[in-house]
């Protein structure tokens, strides 16, 4: 589908790269760029997001480059979506619901569909009214995946009781999550994590420790389904590993809710491994924001060691770096040329390790 970006500088410093990664959950939605428009502002306008001139330069740019759908690099409310496609005669798509068309995409497992299409129910809730006639005659496409059409000619009470159904059922699946953690737990079964930035590889450093065959791709968002094999490692016995989704910027806190089971995962695993993408020149600005939704989901306390992967295209060297009390805190590797994982294995059995000893301690000061 050929797709116009408006994407918005609001003077962030990181505009640029904000920019580049809208443009690469496009193309991972199927679109085709045919033309971008910059709109630079100091805050939002009310009634479009960017100012009504710059709304006419870019109704001229859409039918001069034969777009089909508009792509909005920031939230809009739903009375500025609907005055854009207004303007434009086009369905617009902001960054929320495109970041959920790709999901809806990409989950395949039953759970992962549930969260998805709770997430879509919510967000579309407060736009029932955003096809208008003129777009009646577009079906399909970017935006539309999922729930689709049907779903928002559906009244209020429906789409509550809809969401009510998809709760219920996704509690249940919490539920056997639970029960599965709690059989692993009596097992004394370390439950190891990963959790990164989307795309750094969390899916190819999975494989590469477990031989599994997860998907894995050079695109954003490739995991949706959180999935956990056993490995055994030296020192630390069998543990459990579990490939998580990945997180992004500006997250859609609807998005958060509805994944929350998935994504507890990682807030009951015993030691997190951070995945960095080493090559990236955002590295410093995707841990931030990984460390911010970590402590959105109650993560943030739980052990963790950063994992600076794809050295091999930052021109680094595989090794482990160590804090003052000489325990392994960051590993430096390449999931893709298996470089570097033995570093990775010891820092699992060293933190095994000491974790046993302090378990140990602690018993041993318990009142008699």
């Amino acid at each position: 589908m050929r797709a116009l970006i408006i994407s918005v500088d609001l003077g962030s410093p990181d505009h640029i790269a904000h920019a580049e990664e809208f443009a690469l959950l496009a193309k991972g939605a199927g679109a085709e760029l045919v033309a971008t428009l910059t709109a630079r502002r100091q805050r939002p306008d009310a009634a479009y997001f960017i100012g009504s001139g710059k709304v006419q330069e870019g109704v001229l740019l859409s039918q001069e480059s034969g777009a089909e759908v508009i792509l909005f690099d920031q939230p809009l409310s739903p009375a500025q979506q609907r005055n854009l496609e207004r303007q434009f005669n086009l369905r617009v798509v902001d960054r929320v619901a495109l970041i959920l068309d790709i999901f809806a995409l990409r989950a395949k497992s039953h759970e992962g569909k549930l969260q998805v299409e709770l997430a879509q129910l919510q967000h579309l809730s407060t736009r029932l009214t955003r096809l208008w006639s003129h777009l009646e005659r577009q079906r399909g496409g970017i935006g539309m995946r999922g729930p689709g059409e049907s779903q928002l000619e559906m009244d209020r009470r429906m789409i509550g009781a809809k969401v009510k159904l998809l709760r219920e059922r996704l509690e249940r699946a919490q539920r056997q999550r639970t029960t599965q953690r709690r059989s692993r737990a009596r097992g004394s079964i370390l439950s190891v994590s990963l959790v990164g930035y989307t795309n750094a590889g969390k899916s190819t450093l999975f494989n590469a420790m477990t031989r599994a065959g997860a998907y894995a791709a050079d695109q954003l968002f490739a995991t949706l389904d959180t999935t956990t094999r056993r490995l055994w490692i030296e020192g630390a016995g069998q543990i459990t590993l579990s490939d998580t989704v990945g997180f992004i910027r500006d997250l859609p806190p609807t998005l958060i809710a509805a994944f929350r089971a998935t994504l507890e995962e990682a807030t009951q695993a015993d030691l997190l491994l951070h995945v960095v993408d080493a090559a990236s020149p955002q590295r410093d600005e995707q841990i931030a924001e990984v460390n911010k939704v970590l402590a959105d989901i109650g993560a943030a306390d739980i052990p963790c060691i950063l994992v600076y992967n794809k050295t091999d295209l930052a021109g680094l060297e595989s090794r482990v770096e160590r804090d003052e009390h000489g325990t392994i805190c960051r590993v430096f590797l390449s999931a893709q040329k298996r470089s570097g994982l033995g570093g990775l294995r010891d820092a699992i059995s060293q933190f095994a390790t000491t974790s046993e000893n302090n378990a140990i301690s602690y018993e041993n000061i318990q009142p008699e």
